[in-house]
């Protein structure tokens, strides 16, 4: 594992200080093989729960992918799947989360 990407162990839980690139991962991303993994990372991974964000290929157009996964018996199945195709949703996507992102820091709302 590079450097950068820093795991800590608390309890079950991996906390990531940085994503872990595909590269540094030794398992594959849960995904039918109908889809072309061009690229993931780790965001999140515990034993129950994980949470990756990927770039996939299928019918020749890549997207970007946002998963998450729990674990059911001994089976990752998808909780969660949000796909961004293009730029311009990328853009709206951003400019939505940049006006957001301040509220982050508020305190409870009464």
């Amino acid at each position: 594992m590079p450097a950068h990407s820093t795991l800590c162990r608390l309890g079950a839980l991996t906390h990531l200080s940085e994503p872990i690139p595909q590269e540094a991962q030794t398992e594959q991303l849960p995904l039918s093989s109908f889809y072309k993994v061009v690229d993931y990372i780790t965001i999140f991974r515990s034993e129950k729960r994980w949470e990756a964000i990927a770039v996939i290929e299928s019918f020749g157009r890549r997207s970007i992918t946002m998963y998450l996964w729990q674990k059911k018996g001994d089976q990752w199945k998808r909780k969660h799947k949000f796909q961004i195709r293009n730029l311009q949703e990328w853009e709206r996507l951003k400019g939505a989360i940049e006006k957001l992102t301040p509220t982050l820091t508020g305190g409870a709302s009464s």
